[in-house]
């Protein structure tokens, strides 16, 4: 029988073995360095520097440090807070970059390739350059005016082609960035660029997609913020169809804050000269137009409604709900366009709501014979209905009504011609 041998115990110090997962110390300039030494080979040819910008993603880590690459490929080196570049490390700049290169659009278009390209061959990157430009925008103060007007073409270009989105310009509103018209300057290039190299459907697309059509105003200095300055401003940029969709935003959020109003008003039971008064004032302060206003009227009354739901109960139910309004509603309805306007929303809300189909002929002779709508204004709907919504309906309940009006006015046209 063989004797088992003891394996020999080891003694003294255990030697500490390196921990594998054990990460690489940080070292941003250390990769600068690399990129910088890469893109310097390149000698100014954006072709080389994509190619050695793509295959350098297999042994630098991108995923790391990824914001050092745009502060490279933007600026040429390492960013420091307040927009210059550190010169700390053996290679600490490069010349391949935005800010080194001329702002003629075939130049801005050329780099936008090289970062369209990158993003499409390492996806990661795309978020990390969402991230990058809020930095790099409020670093605008720090860039000379030159450096500005590239980082908005380029900027123009990058939301065109979806690289960032539109509400990236938003970081803009910084008092330190306002006070200078250096948020107005900057986003004023933007939106002229995308203009002129996308048209002026894609511009709007944008702004509409970044919510930005109604917050124009904000990019301006606090002490200049007015329309008038705001309408000066864009219109030496060729900019006008802004205007025209910051103004359409901003009556649309006028109309909401007047609706609003309006419903609490009616809800604290408000007395209706009150009613008249206030709305009357809100809608001069926002420009709302009269035919405008008498339809928010009508459905704010409405909604205030509680229906019963016999039919035949309805219609009278209704005219005596809105009798209580019809001064209100009268006070807005002083033009033909106000009362077309009034009588094509009863149309519409007695075809929405289907248990109003029949009660169309009795409201509008109620709002007849309270003044709000006028003999002229019924007779002009009766032969060109703005809506089709339940027109034949409709023409066929007012038909005796019109009948009615229609021989009151050639017996008063007839009397005319006597006298």
């Amino acid at each position: 029988m063989s004797q088992k041998v003891e394996k020999p115990v080891l003694s003294g110090q255990r030697i500490k073995t390196r921990k594998r997962d054990e990460k690489e110390k940080y070292d941003p300039n250390g990769f600068r360095d690399a990129l910088v030494c890469g893109l310097e080979r390149a000698g100014g040819d954006l072709d080389a520097a994509y190619k050695f910008l793509d295959a350098a993603g297999s042994k630098l880590d991108y995923r790391r440090y990824g914001e050092v690459i745009f502060d490279v490929l933007i600026a040429g080196g390492l960013l420091l807070p307040g927009g210059s570049v550190s010169m700390d490390g053996e290679s600490p700049k490069t010349n391949t970059c935005i800010f080194n290169a001329s702002e003629d659009m075939e130049t801005m278009r050329n780099f936008e390739q090289v970062f369209v390209k990158l993003m499409r061959r390492y996806k990661y990157l795309e978020k990390m350059f969402e991230e990058e430009m809020k930095k790099v925008l409020v670093y605008l103060k720090g860039f000379e005016p030159l450096q500005r007007i590239k980082l908005a073409r380029m900027t123009a270009l990058w939301i065109g082609n979806g690289c960032v989105p539109p509400s990236v310009l938003l970081v803009l509103v910084n008092e330190h960035l306002l006070k200078d018209n250096l948020a107005l300057e900057f986003v004023l290039e933007v939106f002229s660029t995308v203009k002129q190299e996308r048209g002026v459907t894609s511009l709007v697309t944008a702004l509409k997609k970044g919510q930005l059509e109604g917050r124009l105003l904000e990019f301006l200095p606090l002490n200049r913020r007015s329309e008038e300055v705001l309408a000066s401003s864009f219109a030496s940029r060729g900019l006008a169809e802004l205007l025209r969709l910051h103004r359409a935003q901003a009556s649309q959020e006028a109309r909401r804050e007047l609706t609003q109003a309006l419903l609490e008003q009616l809800a604290d039971e408000r007395p209706v000269r009150d009613l008249i008064a206030e709305l009357r004032d809100m809608a001069q302060r926002h420009a709302i137009p009269d035919h405008e206003v008498v339809a928010i009227i009508w459905q704010c009354v409405m909604s205030r409604g509680e229906w019963n739901k016999k039919e035949e109960l309805l219609a009278e139910q209704a005219a005596k709900h809105l009798r209580n309004y019809t001064p209100l509603l009268a006070a807005f309805a002083q033009s033909a366009k106000a009362e077309i306007a009034l009588l094509t929303k009863v149309q519409e809300y007695c075809y929405e709501n289907m248990s109003f189909m029949r009660a169309f002929s009795k409201l509008v002779l109620m709002l007849y014979k309270t003044n709000v709508l006028s003999e002229e204004v019924i007779l002009k709907w009766y032969r060109e209905p703005n809506s089709s919504k339940g027109k034949m309906m409709f023409l066929d309940q007012m038909k005796k009504f019109v009948e009615w009006l229609q021989s009151a006015e050639e017996e008063s046209e007839s009397g005319e011609e006597e006298d």
